[in-house]
């Protein structure tokens, strides 16, 4: 799949998630053969005003490429002048968020509240075009609520202002991430568009990639919640598609050791109480489906420092040894 003049390859990339895909997160997801990765969502708001954190956020690291930063806003003019900024600090391409429906953020006319105004879509994403050099994406969903299922037409719009790809969450706003996906309405939007269209929702197991693909014919993937605790989504993802390997999930012992990883860089980029905090959510992820997941899960909530991290481990190996 080619994003403007940008080649990518592989099959899937990582989804944007706020709060969860942060840097040590997408690079672990890049080494397991994510095809890119995309910026938490940032405010235009924020960085038009010079906000640190939105400036920090935007910050571009080699591991982490191919990246998009992502941006959300509801102001053409304030989504271009943040758009050039982001793309001071170098990433691969621009992402502009129209399906976010957290009420932070849809409350405030952004993410997925533009899907209710498709020509003020439109204009934002000719703006940013018109701003920056770089290719520009969206990702939107499909549609504010159950009867207002409009995906196809703000696709069109997207498409017709320069945008160069479009994933599509085949959810409505209303729906949040409630199941089920709507793999019809990604179908209509491929058949709609000539750019390439990224589908989005319920990728679990590279079963789950093959056949989004196969049914609607999209051109790419997107993971999001389904890397969550499993960074090597990407990896059979890879196998699956590339040579129909069934690559198995692996064991407790290195699933834990690579949550640590992950832990251990989230403590190398940020503040260490927040990343420890953070990791109460990830190490939850990682004990899904295990022998006493939800005794362990408690234990999650009580994490206060490395060393608790570490002990969770032991209880969770010696668990599993016990059975």
């Amino acid at each position: 799949m080619n994003i403007g003049k940008l080649k990518i390859e592989g099959y899937a990339a990582l989804a944007p998630m706020a709060g969860v895909a942060d840097r040590a997160m997408r690079e672990l997801c890049r080494e397991y053969g994510a095809a890119y990765t995309v910026s938490e969502l940032i405010s235009s708001k924020g960085i038009s005003m010079g906000d640190r954190k939105s400036k920090s956020m935007m910050a571009v690291h080699e591991n982490e490429r191919p990246i998009a930063v992502q941006i959300f806003g509801s102001d053409p003019k304030t989504m271009a002048s943040a758009a050039v900024e982001a793309e001071k600090r170098a990433p691969d391409f621009i992402d502009i968020n129209m399906g976010c429906p957290a009420p932070k953020v849809a409350g405030n006319g952004g993410g997925s509240a533009l899907l209710k105004n498709p020509p003020l879509a439109e204009q934002i994403v000719k703006e940013v075009v018109s701003a920056v050099e770089l290719p520009v994406t969206v990702k939107i969903r499909s549609g504010w609520d159950a009867d207002n299922i409009n995906a196809v037409e703000v696709a069109k719009r997207c498409e017709a202002a320069g945008a160069a790809a479009i994933a599509v969450h085949g959810r409505t706003r209303a729906q949040m991430y409630a199941p089920p996906v709507n793999l019809d309405i990604i179908k209509a939007v491929k058949e709609a568009v000539s750019i390439p269209v990224i589908g989005n929702g319920d990728i679990e197991t590279p079963a789950d990639a093959a056949k989004m693909l196969e049914y609607t014919g999209c051109d790419f993937l997107m993971v999001g919640r389904g890397a969550m605790g499993s960074p090597w989504i990407f990896s059979q993802i890879n196998a699956y598609l590339g040579n129909e390997t069934v690559m198995p999930e692996p064991p407790l012992s290195y699933r834990l050791a690579t949550m640590m990883r992950q832990v251990n860089l989230m403590l190398e980029y940020k503040d260490p109480r927040n990343a420890i905090l953070e990791s109460r959510k990830h190490a939850a992820w990682y004990l899904k489906g295990i022998r006493g997941a939800a005794q362990l899960r408690k234990k999650c909530g009580e994490i206060e420092s490395i060393a608790d991290l570490q002990e969770l481990c032991r209880i969770a190996l010696e668990m599993q040894d016990n059975t």
